[in-house]
């Protein structure tokens, strides 16, 4: 038998770019330290018959053997272990026990991956990542340009700056998204890939506008805006505009700020949706309630402070026969009242907390175009806050928060 020819150089060379199908059949690595604990569980991932050849492992290592992921024979390395592999990796510190390696699997014809000198392995393990079903990989024989790339690309896909337009397999229907607070960047990662894929899009105000710029010319954009006391859609138009685009064969995204299902009337939606045979996904929103706080320098809790927090729509007010708050009990609950679509009625509604025992001086704070360039922070007390709402000329959309996590992060968070 004629001995092998040594494997060239790589330096200069175009690696060929191949996905390797590994079910079922033999892969051994031979190293068990950090670099086989990054790079086991994609290996694992293909169904590969795993076998481990290392004295010792780290313990995320060992738990993937105990967990029956692998086969793990705990001593060195011997000529002969990688009979009938199909793919190694070798991944110890020791350079003597690589280079012996690297010798049996050129021998045997047997692709070799090494993760200390790639100019001296016969394959290449890429960087890489998973979006939506896609795997990205990025071969340049630096690993941390590699990397680097790889980052890009997969960030790009996962936040909607980077897209090409897919051929759906859910097809026409419905999606519910919740756009966040304000700041396009706190859309989820799920609903910017959803909104890139729309064929129509209905919105309100209090989406994320920035994301409508990022659209291709195609999509039609619907505005469905509820501006307080100004032009608005009627719910049952918005209802009939989602199923008719949808019935139309178009996969329709419905926009909303906050998170669909608080004060958002998603719930609505899905039923009208629903009742007209559409299929319908609900992405949760990262709901103002929360964030906009947040993003003021105000946790609506605090440990020793605070065990609840309670969200109340203050759209009508205490005295409206609307009303479904029970405002005694929100008084005399010791933790934090959050108020969403409250600036009009906020006089009528901090007089029936303190009528109902909360006390006048109870810190207040209201955020307004939270999370946005244009965010400020007013604070005031049960006591002062209407006034303080009409001197400083506050407008919706603003957030309100009572209760002493107000003062909290005051040292954090100067004003």
């Amino acid at each position: 038998m004629t001995a092998p020819t040594p494997h060239p150089s790589t330096e200069g060379r175009t690696p060929y770019p191949v996905g390797l199908l590994l079910a079922g059949r033999r892969v051994v690595v031979v190293g068990g330290g950090q670099v086989a604990q990054r790079r086991l569980p994609a290996l694992i991932a293909t169904g590969a018959e795993l076998h481990l050849i290392s004295p010792a492992t780290t313990p995320a290592v060992q738990a993937m053997a105990d967990a029956g992921e692998l086969t793990w024979h705990a001593r060195p390395y011997r000529d002969g272990d990688l009979a009938d592999a199909w793919y190694v990796l070798v991944a110890t510190d020791d350079p003597a026990v690589n280079a012996a390696v690297s010798a049996e699997a050129e021998r045997d014809r047997v692709f070799c991956s090494r993760s200390d000198d790639a100019s001296a392995a016969t394959a290449w393990t890429p960087a890489s990542g998973r979006d939506a079903g896609a795997t990205v990989a990025v071969l340049t024989g630096d690993p941390r340009h590699s990397a680097a790339l790889r980052d890009a690309i997969v960030d790009g896909l996962r936040d909607g700056s980077l897209a090409a337009r897919q051929y759906r397999s859910h097809g026409a229907g419905v999606a519910l998204v919740g756009g966040g607070p304000g700041d396009p960047d706190l859309i989820t990662v799920r609903g910017r890939r959803l909104l890139a894929d729309a064929d129509v899009v209905v919105t309100d105000r209090l989406a994320p506008r920035e994301l409508l710029a990022e659209l291709p010319e195609h999509v039609e954009v619907i505005d469905a805006s509820k501006i307080p006391y100004g032009r608005f859609m009627a719910q049952e138009a918005i209802n009939r505009t989602l199923i008719e685009h949808a019935k139309a064969g178009k996969f329709v995204v419905r926009l909303k700020g906050g998170d669909p299902y608080v004060f958002g009337r998603g719930g609505e939606e899905l039923l009208a949706c629903a009742e007209a045979g559409l299929p319908v996904t609900v992405v949760p929103g990262i709901s103002s309630s929360i964030s906009v706080p947040a993003a003021a320098g105000v946790p609506v809790t605090h440990r020793g402070m605070t065990h609840e927090f309670t969200v109340i729509s203050g759209h009508v007010g205490p005295d409206d026969e609307r009303s479904l708050t029970n405002w005694e009990a929100a008084a005399k609950m010791s933790g934090t009242l959050v108020l969403l679509m409250a600036v009009d009625k906020i006089g009528a509604i901090a007089a029936r907390l303190v009528e109902y025992g909360r006390p006048a001086d109870t810190p207040v704070a209201i955020v307004q175009e939270g999370t946005t360039a244009a965010q400020r922070r007013v604070d005031a007390t049960l006591g002062t806050v209407s006034a303080v709402v009409e001197a400083e000329g506050v407008k919706p959309p603003a957030v309100i928060v009572v209760g002493d996590v107000v003062n909290v992060l005051a040292a954090a968070f100067p004003r």
